[in-house]
């Protein structure tokens, strides 16, 4: 049955709201925790919790997948996860004037629809010309926002080709997950996402010497609330409603998320962390919610003439 708007939209303030103060809660954590290695940590307890309500509900073969589908649900977790959210934790750790500050990340993450467009029109899609109007829009606010401005201002420029590598991997993600053969139950694909991004993050983090020396007992409370959050908010709740997004509604305003997550970032990070927020930031908010609303308005989801749910990616 083709989704509902207003089921849509619930799914999208979710996404908008919970993923814009993960920015924050990502921060908080790798304050005392090893980045990756409390990414893999976050995305395997959630992965756990999701396969065991899976599991309780619909019995033992609930979780059941053909070897194709598990490839594929493999793939773009590791794309999403692994290359998209780990190189932003990976990004926002380290000391002040090496880490991105949590508003920054999620400004930068915010190319993910001009990169989900260019895909779209390479594999033969043609977005409407208000879409690519928007998406434009939409950039312009970002370049207002994070031009160099010099002093304790700038932005870091190896933490910021980091975002942006993970936001091209975010991209190609998405992008793909709508053209792959995926587990037609979009939670059962969410789990195997979460197991492939986990076991990634866990062996890169290793690789990286995270687990050398490190002590739980060294964390702080503060830390532990944060991871915690992230787990619940971030992982269960937002990123099962992105992932439900992807099967019932056009990528491109599946991913003006990436336009409305730095608006809630940068005024959480304002409020808790004492992030400026300056007349330019402002200027640059209000540019990229104009683009929001031209993108959201010009790939509204249409009824299925066949009765069928819509490709994500397609109109």
């Amino acid at each position: 049955m083709p989704a509902r708007p207003a089921l849509i939209w619930t799914a999208l303030v979710l996404v908008y709201v919970l993923w814009g103060s993960t920015y924050l809660g990502i921060r908080i954590a790798v304050e005392s925790l090893p980045p990756l290695t409390s990414a893999a940590g976050r995305f395997a307890a959630a992965a756990l919790v999701l396969a065991a309500v899976l599991r309780l509900r619909r019995g033992p073969g609930a979780l059941r997948v053909d070897r194709r589908q598990l490839g594929s649900a493999a793939l773009v977790g590791l794309l999403l996860l692994a290359g998209g959210n780990g190189l932003v934790v990976l990004a926002e750790s380290g000391p002040v004037g090496v880490a991105v500050p949590s508003g920054i990340a999620a400004l930068l993450v915010a190319t993910v629809p001009l990169l989900v467009v260019l895909l779209r029109t390479l594999g033969g899609d043609r977005p409407g010309p208000w879409t690519f109007a928007g998406v434009t829009l939409g950039f312009v606010g970002l370049v207002l926002l994070v031009l160099p401005t010099g002093g304790s201002a700038a932005v870091p420029l190896a933490g910021a080709l980091i975002v942006v590598t993970g936001a091209t991997c975010w991209s190609v993600g998405s992008f793909l997950s709508g053209r792959l053969r995926m587990p037609a139950d979009p939670f059962v694909a969410t789990v195997y996402e979460m197991v492939a991004g986990a076991v990634a993050l866990a062996v890169t983090g290793a690789v990286r010497g995270e687990w050398h020396g490190f002590s739980p007992a060294d964390v702080t409370g503060r830390s532990w609330a944060a991871l915690a959050y992230l787990m619940v908010a971030g992982s269960l709740v937002a990123f099962t409603a992105y992932v439900w997004l992807l099967h019932h509604a056009p990528i491109s305003l599946v991913a003006t998320y990436a336009y409305v997550n730095p608006a809630v970032a940068v005024a959480l990070g304002a409020l808790v962390a004492a992030e400026p927020v300056t007349a330019r930031v402002l200027l640059g908010g209000a540019v990229i919610v104009a683009g929001v609303a031209l993108v959201v308005t010009t790939e509204r989801p249409r009824r299925p003439v066949d009765g069928t749910t819509p490709e994500p990616g397609r109109r």
